[in-house]
């Protein structure tokens, strides 16, 4: 299209796909709460595949509209994978058993991680073969989503009784007897009738004297803070930083390739730890590990940048500068990828789980509109200082998570409910003053032969 690879619009483009995101999140959970969390799945993907339709045209070879099809592009499959980011998660929380749903989000975001490696290794593919003004088209296999069960909840939420039944058939009918399946279906009614028939509007949520503001705003944060890792501008402009570590565009494309097929093989340690350590421990641990990452590659970008006047091989920079941005990416996809939108799907009711999800999805696109958008300007103007930044930034989110984000793994929607109500009467959200404390870490695991508490090593094994 002509634009420099300096240019501010270029930070636009990417950026502005993030607002679409925002604006999609929302309209989805309200088509997700009134017809279903499999129709509002489809109608996403649906929006997904036209913005992708809108900047296949962009390339074309159209280059006086080229821009404004770009970004119409950008936006429209903004909305569509926002709503899939509100939804998806919400749904999978809502099919899967209290002490296995971060499993069940872990491994989905492992898949979606095997679609970022298909999608840049085909981008990187084409550009290779056929040059840089080359597309290539997705097409979704949308068929697929009538083959899964609607969400019990929803449908019970609903008084649609008869497909609730029918669904949980669908998702536990090879386990369960007729019995079974009747418990769970008068624990979904029991819990429905609990909540009350009391509609959560948006503003409630966001009121400070709601019983909803409270986990609202650990929502909130842990998107701020996911934001402030750094690590979705690193994902974006990944090749520029292996570039400052002053390999060629194309080596520096090989390694971006690379690293994210590192980053998929390592989020099955995500899935293995999540529900046997917690969400918290993943997240404090490796907010340490990106800390002290990014503190490192501000101190190998800026040898690579001096390497010459210093005296120094390029490549005894270089090469620890790579494995530590590799370290760096699996940091955060053990730590920050699936924790910060599980625990969204976990603390708030059916009523306004939806609604909790979008809230998510907004902060996530707002702050990574921001961040997106002002990177490549900071980049271009403090090159590797920028990571003395991020480090900074995930020493806070650190401090954050630490102080008041609760334990919600391994522990029924109703249980996490308990916390809030519990912070209410204590007058603090501080997690070590709630309930003595008993929110900072996983509830007990018992074995069932022993009756005693699970050691860590056969949790991990049961995730296994």
């Amino acid at each position: 299209m002509g634009i420099s690879s300096d240019s501010t619009v270029v930070g636009v483009i990417v950026a502005i796909y993030y607002l679409g995101c925002s604006v999609g999140a929302v309209l989805a959970s309200w088509y997700a709460d009134k017809y279903g969390r499999k129709k509002s799945i489809f109608a996403c993907l649906a929006i997904t595949t036209l913005g992708n339709l809108f900047m296949f045209t962009s390339g074309l070879g159209f280059h006086k509209g080229a821009l404004v099809m770009m970004m119409v592009g950008r936006v429209v499959m903004g909305l569509g994978v926002g709503g899939i980011d509100a939804v998806v998660p919400t749904y999978s929380s809502e099919l899967s058993e209290s002490d296995a749903r971060g499993k069940a989000l872990a491994q989905e975001f492992q898949m979606n991680i095997f679609g970022l490696n298909m999608a840049f290794g085909i981008n990187l593919g084409v550009t290779v073969g056929l040059g840089k003004d080359s597309q290539v088209f997705p097409v979704l296999l949308m068929a697929l989503i009538e083959l899964l069960p609607e969400s019990p909840r929803f449908l019970v939420m609903h008084d649609r009784t008869d497909d609730a039944k029918a669904s949980l058939k669908r998702i536990y009918g090879r386990t369960d007897d007729d019995a079974k399946q009747k418990e769970r279906l008068e624990e979904l009614q029991k819990a429905h009738e609990n909540e009350g028939a009391s509609r959560i509007a948006y503003t409630d949520m966001f009121s400070p004297v709601h019983q909803q503001f409270h986990p609202t705003m650990v929502v909130v944060m842990g998107q701020v803070n996911q934001a402030l890792t750094g690590y979705g501008a690193v994902s974006v402009y990944g090749p520029q930083i292996f570039e400052l570590l002053g390999y060629a565009v194309r080596v520096a494309e090989y390694l971006t390739q690379a690293n994210y097929l590192s980053y998929l093989l390592f989020m099955t340690l995500a899935w293995l730890l999540i529900d046997a350590v917690g969400r918290r421990a993943l997240m404090l641990v490796n907010s340490a590990g990106l800390t002290g990452s990014f503190v490192l590659l501000c101190v190998f970008g800026g040898l690579a940048s001096r390497a010459d006047q210093l005296g120094i091989p390029r490549q005894a920079v270089a090469i620890p500068g790579v494995v530590t941005l590799f370290v760096a990416t699996v940091n955060f996809g053990v730590g920050w990828l699936a924790t910060v939108w599980l625990v969204p799907t976990e603390i708030f009711p059916t009523s306004c789980r939806s609604k909790g999800a979008a809230v998510s999805v907004v902060i996530w696109g707002v702050m990574n509109f921001a961040v997106t958008l002002v990177t490549p300007i900071l980049f271009n103007g403090a090159k590797y200082w920028l990571f003395l930044v991020f480090a900074a930034t995930n020493l806070f989110a650190g401090l954050w998570t630490f102080l008041y984000l609760p334990e919600t793994g391994n522990r029924s929607f109703e249980e996490n409910q308990k916390f809030f109500e519990e912070a209410k009467e204590a007058g603090t959200w501080r997690v070590s003053k709630v309930a003595r404390g008993e929110y900072r870490k996983l509830p007990n695991i018992e074995d069932e032969a022993t009756g005693e508490t699970q050691p860590l090593l056969r949790r991990v094994q049961d995730q296994i």
